[in-house]
């Protein structure tokens, strides 16, 4: 089955045990660690948005467009670089690592259990801006290596060679990113705010 569809085909019944699906405490779905590493694996170069949405939507959690902007606009979610189309329709669309996944799902996980949107972005402040910077810096090296064997220095044969360690390192690199978030994901938890004019305890 191509993993795409695996992704997104949505399950024909309810979750049974050894289901690939979780339920929050609001009874919405959410993936499982199972469900999330095959969808890492089967994409690691990135999703569209709308590959995104639907994921979540054929196993019956809410994300709209419009919340998918939202968590960007908010940091929630790293921004999507552009990538270009080839063949007879040019052009770019915006593709988002494949780890943005699991951080939509910690955030619906996180908000069914009663955390609000600012709780949680307080939260994810704390190593989103590293990880973007690894991620960024990884995608700027290895384009610059692309750049590089593109001279005609490089014979077409030693240009095969490299192009082929450039594409297993990318894969690695994306595979660390993967497990940072992972981890990330682990051990982020959001602190209460404080309610405003909470009674304090009564002396005795």
């Amino acid at each position: 089955m191509d993993p795409f569809t695996w992704a997104v085909d949505p399950p024909q019944e309810g979750p049974e045990k050894g289901s690939f699906l979780e339920m929050s405490e609001d009874r919405e779905a959410l993936l499982s660690e199972r469900d999330l590493v095959q969808i890492e694996k089967a994409h690691p170069d990135g999703l569209t948005s709308a590959q995104i949405i639907s994921i979540f939507q054929s196993r019956g959690a809410k994300l709209s467009e419009a919340t998918f902007r939202k968590y960007v606009q908010l940091g929630l979610l790293p921004r999507c670089r552009r990538v270009g189309t080839k063949g007879k329709h040019r052009g770019s669309h915006g593709i988002y690592p494949c780890a943005t996944v699991r951080r939509i799902n910690s955030i619906k996980r996180l908000m069914a259990s009663s955390y609000t949107i600012e709780e949680i972005q307080r939260s994810f402040s704390n190593f989103k801006s590293q990880i973007e910077e690894i991620e960024s810096a990884l995608d700027d090296l290895f384009k610059g290596f692309e750049r590089e064997i593109a001279r005609p220095r490089f014979d077409s044969a030693r240009r095969r060679i490299l192009d082929r360690e450039i594409n297993n390192a990318r894969k690695t690199a994306n595979e660390l990113v993967r497990q940072i978030v992972q981890i990330e994901s682990q051990v982020v938890v959001p602190e209460k705010s404080k309610k405003v004019g909470a009674l304090s305890p009564s002396p005795k």
